[in-house]
């Protein structure tokens, strides 16, 4: 039966971190780039083959469906998992469409898929496709990532982090012949040699609890990885989990994938700074007669206008920054109008504005200035009295003036 204390009991098992087996994981919003769940997600680890990402994305980026790919001496020479190892050896002549090449590297996780298309799109020099990789990298502001091959056989200068790899999983998914491929259970591929080859995606989770693609991989070094994209009422993550057990039943790289994403999907915010809150002061300056005489400088505290709420974890707290963006510095026109002020709080790789509003008011600054204001009324009427009397004394001379006249 379920009751209130069961959902209670419920709710509170949902807001604790969940224990994996892999070393480092993070999860990711896939729309805003949030870090959702987060364990050692900057430590370097071994990537192993979801290093094909990558080459997915640039292969993809650099080639059309059609076009005819060769087998070369470099793909000749990979170890298993490989088309010419696992299925059917293949001679340097024969060619596949890069349709098919992208189902072998992305399904199957053939090694050797991978170095016919770094050959392919480096003009024969494998190499200038693991520096576009390591350029790629770079643009996307990967700090902890290098590539030393396409397919991501152990190399110690072949690394990354599960964040860099989340952001690399993100931008292959966003292509849509990469996220075709990803999201194929089984197919086929032809060789040009006449061979026809089934293939059956190794993302074994593929289509169960919201997993709609991902990328599998695993060496000696690296331990078992995972890579994957879920949905869930239309709610998409992006979860990594990198140096975990490769058990006989190959589940449980799988088995710390869905706790974080159980996990992800069931977390909610929490506040940062709640609605009403001061969030800084600052010193503007203003005329109190508006457009002439001496200048003046006040305090203005700013206070948030909405609660400002983020995902609590390790790394969203050491980095989350706030940073108040004031244009204008008016105290006349801060008190009538407040859009001109924004609090941008950012994390890493995402940022979000909230109003702000300035606590004062017009009534503020005329009070502030009463002593001033009744001075320059008491002078005007002095002024204006004086002005009379001068105007009557005037009068008056005139007045006698006349009449002394009138007497001779």
């Amino acid at each position: 039966m379920f009751s209130p204390l069961t959902a209670k009991a419920e709710e509170k098992a949902t807001a604790k971190l969940p224990t994996i087996v892999g070393d480092s994981a993070i999860t990711l919003d896939y729309d805003t780039g949030e870090i959702i769940y987060y364990k050692n997600g900057d430590a370097k680890r071994y990537p192993a083959s979801t290093t094909k990402m990558m080459t997915a994305l640039l292969f993809s980026e650099k080639a059309k469906k059609t076009d005819e790919v060769p087998y070369n001496e470099d793909a000749k020479k990979q170890p298993e998992y490989s088309l010419n190892v696992n299925f059917k050896p293949m001679a340097v002549t024969d060619k596949m469409t890069a349709e098919d090449v992208m189902k072998a590297l992305l399904m199957y996780s053939a090694n050797d898929s991978a170095y016919m298309i770094a050959d392919y799109i480096g003009n024969g020099d494998y190499h200038k496709f693991v520096d576009m990789m390591n350029a790629k990298a770079k643009e996307l502001n990967l700090k902890n990532t290098h590539f030393a091959n396409p397919n991501g056989l152990h190399d110690p200068d072949h690394y990354t982090t599960a964040y860099d790899l989340s952001v690399i999983a993100r931008e292959a998914y966003k292509q849509p012949w990469v996220q075709e491929v990803m999201t194929t259970e089984k197919s086929s591929i032809k060789i040009s040699n006449g061979a026809i080859i089934n293939l059956e995606n190794r993302n074994k989770e593929l289509n169960k609890d919201g997993n709609i693609g991902g990328k599998t991989g695993y060496t000696s070094q690296s331990g078992r990885c995972l890579a994957a994209i879920y949905e869930r009422n239309g709610h998409k993550i992006i979860g990594v989990v990198l140096k975990s057990y490769y058990d006989a039943q190959d589940q449980t790289v799988f088995n710390d994938m869905k706790k974080i994403m159980d996990y992800s999907f069931a977390a909610e915010k929490s506040t940062l700074i709640k609605s009403g809150s001061e969030v800084k002061k600052v010193n503007v300056s203003y005329k109190p007669l508006k457009f002439f005489g001496p200048t003046k400088t006040v305090e203005v505290p700013l206070v948030v206008q909405e609660d400002v709420k983020y995902y609590e974890n390790d790394i969203n707290k050491k980095e989350v920054t706030q940073n108040v963006k004031l244009t204008d510095v008016d105290a006349w026109k801060l008190a009538k109008d407040n859009a001109s002020i924004k609090l941008t709080v950012a994390e890493r790789n995402y940022s979000k504005d909230y109003a702000v509003k300035a606590n004062i008011s017009t009534s503020d600054l005329v009070k502030a200035n009463l002593g001033l204001y009744f001075g320059l009324v008491a002078g005007v009427i002095i002024v204006i009295v004086l002005i009379l009397f001068v105007i009557a004394t005037i009068n008056r001379l005139k007045r006698k003036s006349r009449r002394n006249k009138n007497i001779f």
